[in-house]
């Protein structure tokens, strides 16, 4: 594994704005064959960094096969993010941002193709963004748990997060004034009941995990994920999500319709934001796509398996099979 910084120098925003001197942080996996035609593009997801989403290379994306290039988002605090800027500075990011600052670091390496844009949650969001965006250079993408536009039943969940974080007494409106201690802890419970299915809770699943209880679960598993985040930064992911959106005031099956990548869409059939409905529906208008559930009781977090091997078994299974496509 390779860690690197990729300088975008003055970057533009598609709302307005620019970031002077952005960086895009990223990871690489494997080696670029000859040809550069071998490239797996992984974005991260919502509070990820390349380290915590590195446990896939291996067991699902092999990197003996391919060149695996992880980018982080923009605002996820390793690339350029609120944490690193002046107090105020504006950060308008959205998923058009990421992907060209993902196909400049591309054309950097000398990537034209990409073999396999592959996502779980904002990374499926980042991957269908790529397969709209550039038709022609991406063969495949598997979009895991995540939408190519975030609904509106999302955007009430997402604006809990955001209400969790402003009712903290150290948010003053513009900034915090101290580590949001109420506010975090509110956050992490509010993710947590989400993300799990109610089939997770009742069988109680944590326990296997090596967690005594539900409290135990909640305060060990779950609010030390967002506590190593600034508040800053958890505030901009959340609103890059909310901004989700292929379409960009076109109809949805017109942004759809132009993705000519062999795409799987894959949900969990218990997730509650991104719904198997709403994949569905996506599905429905990307031509050619396949759609298929993941048989699972974890919930959104069935997409993202490192505790969970049949969900991860019943993943690589698909994976392989759509690499092996022409």
């Amino acid at each position: 594994m390779t860690a690197s910084v990729f300088a975008l120098g003055r970057f533009k925003l598609h709302h307005g704005g620019e970031l002077a001197d952005a960086k895009l942080v990223y990871s690489t996996h494997g080696t670029l064959n000859d040809a550069r035609s071998n490239v797996i593009l992984y974005p991260t997801s919502y509070g990820a960094q390349h380290t915590d989403i590195e446990w896939l290379v291996g067991p699902i994306l092999d990197p003996s096969r391919f060149f695996i290039v992880i980018p982080n988002m923009l605002g996820n605090g390793l690339s350029t993010s609120p944490s690193h800027l002046p107090e105020g500075t504006p950060f308008e990011v959205d998923h058009i941002d990421n992907v060209v600052a993902q196909e400049r670091l591309l054309r950097s390496l000398g990537v034209e193709t990409i073999a396999l844009a592959y996502g779980w949650s904002m990374g499926a969001q980042q991957a269908l963004h790529w397969a709209v965006m550039h038709p022609e250079r991406v063969r495949r993408v598997a979009a895991l748990c995540g939408t190519a536009r975030t609904r509106e039943h999302n955007i009430v969940f997402l604006s809990s997060l955001e209400s969790a974080l402003h009712a903290d007494p150290c948010w003053d409106g513009v900034r915090f004034t101290d580590v949001p201690s109420r506010g975090l802890r509110a956050f992490a419970r509010i993710y947590a009941s989400w993300a799990a299915s109610q089939a997770f809770y009742r069988h109680q699943l944590y326990k296997p995990l090596g967690f005594t209880d539900l409290e135990d679960y909640l305060v060990r598993a779950w609010e030390p994920v967002y506590r190593r985040r600034h508040p800053l930064d958890l505030l901009a992911m959340l609103r890059t999500w909310m901004r989700n959106d292929v379409a960009r005031g076109q109809p949805l099956s017109q942004a759809l319709g132009r993705i000519r990548a062999r795409t799987l869409i894959m949900p969990s059939q218990t997730d509650l934001y991104f719904t198997p409905e709403d994949c569905a529906d996506d599905a429905a208008l990307i031509p050619g796509a396949r759609y298929r559930e993941i048989p699972s009781i974890w919930g959104h977090r069935a997409g993202n398996p490192s505790q969970n091997p049949s969900d991860a078994r019943f993943i690589r299974a698909a994976i392989e099979q759509l690499l092996e496509e022409p």
